[in-house]
């Protein structure tokens, strides 16, 4: 299993109804492209030019899940209305 964490700068994002409609479409491309990860708005919730962007997978192999982390990763990366300031990963085994 392993989980991803995004912190987000929005752009010219003024009220938490913009910030809404730059989050939202992210998580569901996120969701469209890959059906098996759950993803959702985990934080800032309280703050419009900031986002807090979570994704797990569960997989049979860290090799699976870290190249469907991976490309979680450069698909919220890749969006022009968001700059990533930090990607936080973490690799779950049987002993966690």
């Amino acid at each position: 299993m392993g989980a991803l964490t995004f912190d987000l700068l929005l752009g010219d994002v003024r009220s938490l109804k913009q910030k809404r409609s730059v989050v939202r479409p992210i998580v569901a491309e996120v969701r469209r492209r890959f059906p098996a990860v759950a993803v959702a708005e985990t934080g800032a919730n309280d703050l419009h030019r900031r986002a807090e962007i979570g994704v797990a997978v569960v997989s049979a192999t860290a090799g699976n899940c870290t190249e469907v982390l991976d490309a979680c990763e450069r698909l919220v990366a890749g969006r022009p209305e968001v700059e990533m300031l930090s990607a936080r990963r973490r690799l779950y085994g049987e002993d966690d």
